[in-house]
């Protein structure tokens, strides 16, 4: 990561904690560099600290060591109006008593604008969100993706270098959240604005985010592309939060450079590849995801080759998913397009079943505890 000096950065944490008793810390030493430009979301579950470090970011909570910085200048001391930061909020916070119109206006008018300059900007902001003809409603007048727009043309009407989004499509349902998303995406990479996104949803981050930093317990687990965090996560709860995953528990038996063997409890022996694992003897967890498992005849190239007893199959319209016993582990899922299903499979079959070297990650167990 690059040091605060670097001119692509417009954010820096470094050496963030918050505590609210004195004693636990919610945040834990966070030392991160946003670039300018980026779509960074913050993933978690609750509790994790995503929350919290956005809202310091935005002012509305002082951290308790450390400091940021927002293009090479400490917000220490800064409230939240003067840090030039637009902020998007789940529940959207509009004005019910203003209409669309005047809610844009708000954060212009508190700046000092003019009001010919102001109108002009609110014109462009709705316009952005293709409301222009709701400009004289009130909020209450609008439905949930309409006010979700406007707290997004409110967030961007004074031109901000940076906005945060905390959970703010979490009221909507799936198919206009699925809409939001790409819209909320598209307007990024028009606009070109830094955005700060909180979710605890990781379908959401890997759609929408250039990068995504993903906490658990106060700490960045790990920060990368969507492609990178699902494909090569580099700790178990990295692999068991980002997307569907098979785990399969064992012990180190040896390793050699980038490979490893393990031994699973009832005596398979597994080539994997060693991301994260301590020495021989010491317990491993095995990562591999559903959609990397092949079925029957497609297996007898891998390397890993076991079978696995079919128990259910779940239809999810372009994919099935399939649950086998294997390896002693009764919840072990392949995903299969319905093109590539055997139609003669059936419950209680047993079948050949295998995995690539290069799909099954090497992970230490007691990393997620820290």
């Amino acid at each position: 990561m690059t040091g605060s000096q670097d001119n692509d950065v417009l954010v820096s944490f470094r050496g963030i904690q918050k505590s609210y008793d004195g004693e636990n810390l919610i945040v834990k030493d966070l030392n991160l560099d946003i670039r300018k430009g980026e779509f960074l979301t913050l993933l978690g579950p609750s509790g994790s600290g995503k929350t919290t470090s956005l809202m310091m970011l935005a002012g509305f909570e002082t951290p308790t060591a450390g400091d940021i910085q927002l293009g090479g200048r400490s917000l220490t001391k800064l409230p939240p109006h003067k840090r030039d930061i637009g902020m998007v909020f789940q529940n959207y916070a509009l004005f019910p008593h203003m209409t669309v119109a005047e809610n844009l206006a708000f954060p212009l008018s508190v700046r000092g604008m003019s009001r010919t300059d102001s109108t002009e900007r609110v014109k462009k902001a709705l316009s952005m969100v293709q409301l222009d003809s709701f400009r004289n409603r009130y909020p209450g007048q609008l439905s949930g993706g309409q006010q979700q727009r406007v707290a997004l043309a409110r967030a961007l009407v004074f031109e901000p270098q940076l906005v945060l989004m905390d959970e703010p499509l979490g009221a909507l349902d799936k198919q206009l959240r699925e809409h939001m998303q790409m819209e909320i995406k598209h307007l990024h990479k028009r606009l070109g604005v830094t955005v700060v996104y909180v979710t605890h949803d990781q379908g959401e981050a890997l759609t929408m985010s250039d990068r995504v930093a993903v906490f658990h317990q106060g700490e960045i687990q790990q920060i990368a592309d969507p492609r990178t965090l699902y494909e090569e996560p580099s700790n178990t709860f990295v692999a068991n939060f980002i997307g569907e995953n098979n785990r399969l528990n064992g012990r180190l038996l040896s390793q050699t450079g980038e490979r490893c063997m393990v031994e699973l409890a009832r005596g398979e022996k597994v080539e994997a590849l060693a991301v994260n694992v301590g020495q021989c003897g010491e317990p491993v967890t095995l990562s591999v995801r559903p959609e990397r498992v092949r079925l029957n005849g497609s297996s007898e190239s891998c390397q890993n080759r076991f079978s696995g007893r079919v128990s259910e199959f779940v239809y999810l319209g372009d994919h099935v998913r399939v649950r086998l016993e294997v390896c002693g582990m009764s919840d072990f899922f392949v995903k299969q397009p319905i093109a590539e299903l055997d139609p003669a499979l059936a419950v209680g079959d047993v079948v050949p079943l295998g995995w690539e070297v290069e799909h099954v990650r090497a992970l230490d167990p007691l990393i997620e505890t820290n």
